[in-house]
């Protein structure tokens, strides 16, 4: 199948020029197979597939500006872009995945830009319900605070994050600190939260490597669930099992902090819907609740506001970014902190190779060895990350594991060192001790290595 075709009104909006990058071949493993692009500065997240054809750039530059331009209220002579809200997070894409990469938590006395905060409740609900949406909503403010609003319209409420300090010992008697994030919610428009509401903070994704992570087999991830750990490893990963807007059926999760959403497209269509308040196909309700007379009232743009040809040119260009070939691999303490990668356990779920299955739509994507270090299955992670929020299958202590490749260059793209779900981890060596449950082996043998061999496990990181 040919890119998805692009309108007069696409073009015009589109970033027509393009960053060459050296062959994928030019030393080190090639993280993304034929895909692997060799830029290292700011633009490293926001490159095409090395492998791309030219005749298929012009779909994914024009996705590209469908991205990173602003959106706006409808109605509006600017129709391929409008329908902005009511309440909503951002104003564009880029904003939470600035140059493509990670988000953060937002500095003291700073908006959430890059973050946002997921509300859920343990309230019963219908089983219909449940099985389509995943989650309990709170019924004043769904699932998902959106901080700001059109003119005339309340935000929900203004988050409000505090950091609570903990400390602990290596076992070589070296000290270290680790912060917890406590969340509130102030000037809430709409009314008190559910009593029994739970808040759990979620910073953007880097978007590197979707595609490839997409075209992975069922069948492979599936034959690696353990969910009673059978073989004794102590590691128990489970696949969750989501609702799959498109095939109106459960499907393997893949996406998201707990796998809960099926496809790139899916995906892309519920941050339009979360995050923008731009309905789509896939997500044709708005997001005001029946205690958001306001919100319900405001005008809207057509319906659903977001065109298929525009979901069909932001999944393209997303699905086809770029991964960062890695960095000075054949290090001696490079290789030596990689050896250490598998020996204390880490390689059981952030597992290094995988190869793709064949797409006749996506060509680029199709038989590549790739190594991204994930199985995609959700793992228990411990009481000290647990959130309260199950999604689908999952449950609250359960996350994906997070794929690695890329991650030594967030500081270069984002121009900060914040991981794990809720940017608590202000770099590597914070987001492995926060690792509890089954991984809380992993953990302990991480914490009685030498100074020297944790230097060496993280400069093997961050090489990826």
């Amino acid at each position: 199948m040919s890119a998805p075709r692009v309108g007069a009104h696409v073009v015009r909006g589109a970033i027509l020029s393009i960053a060459l990058v050296s062959s994928a071949h030019a030393g080190g493993p090639h993280a993304g197979g034929d895909t692997t692009t060799r830029m290292f500065d700011t633009s490293a997240f926001s490159l095409p597939a090395a492998n791309l054809a030219m005749t298929r750039r012009t779909s994914f530059f024009a996705g590209n500006s469908f991205f990173t331009q602003p959106w706006v209220e409808a109605p509006s002579s600017t129709s391929a872009r409008d329908g902005l809200g009511p309440l909503f997070n951002t104003n564009a894409c880029q904003s939470c995945h600035l140059k493509d990469g990670r988000g953060r938590p937002p500095e003291p006395g700073e908006s959430m830009t890059s973050m946002l905060i997921r509300v859920s409740t343990d309230a019963d609900v219908d089983t219909d319900t449940l099985v389509r949406e995943g989650v309990s909503r709170d019924p004043s403010y769904g699932s998902q605070i959106q901080n700001r609003a059109l003119a005339g319209i309340r935000p929900e409420a203004e988050p409000v994050l505090q950091w609570k300090t903990e400390r602990g010992l290596f076992s070589d008697g070296s000290a270290y600190e680790l912060i917890r994030p406590i969340l509130s919610l102030e000037q809430l428009a709409y009314g008190p939260l559910s009593p029994r509401a739970s808040l759990s903070a979620r910073v953007a994704p880097a978007l590197v490597g979707l595609g490839l992570l997409e075209a992975i087999p069922e069948a492979a991830l599936l034959a690696r669930e353990d969910p009673d750990d059978r073989n004794g490893d102590g590691l128990s990963g489970r696949a969750n099992r989501v609702w799959d807007r498109a095939q109106q059926r459960t499907v393997l999760g893949r996406f998201g902090w707990k796998a809960a959403q099926p496809s790139v497209r899916q995906q892309v269509a519920a941050a339009f819907a979360g995050d923008l308040g731009i309905t789509s196909r896939l997500f044709p309700d708005s997001t005001c609740t029946p205690s958001q007379g306001e919100c319900r009232r405001a005008a809207r743009g057509d319906t659903p506001e977001l065109d298929e040809g525009v979901l069909d040119l932001v999944t393209f260009y997303v699905k086809l970014l770029g991964v960062p070939g890695r960095r000075t691999p054949q290090a001696v303490a490079v290789r030596r902190g990689e050896e250490l990668f598998g020996s204390i356990g880490c390689a059981g779920c952030h597992v290094e190779t995988w190869v793709t299955g064949q797409d006749p739509n996506f060509p680029e994507l199709s038989r590549q060895r790739i190594h991204p270090y994930t199985d995609l299955l959700l793992h228990d992670m411990g009481e000290g990350l647990a959130d309260a929020r199950g999604e689908f299958t999952s449950e609250g202590r359960e996350w994906r594991t997070p794929p690695l490749w890329g991650i030594g260059l967030v500081e270069v793209v984002s121009r900060h060192t914040r991981f794990l779900h809720d940017g608590r981890a202000r770099n590597l060596e914070e987001a492995i001790l926060w690792h509890g449950g089954e991984a809380q082996a992993a953990r302990g043998a991480y914490t009685a290595l030498t100074r020297e061999e944790r230097d060496q496990l993280l400069l093997f990181l961050r090489s990826l």
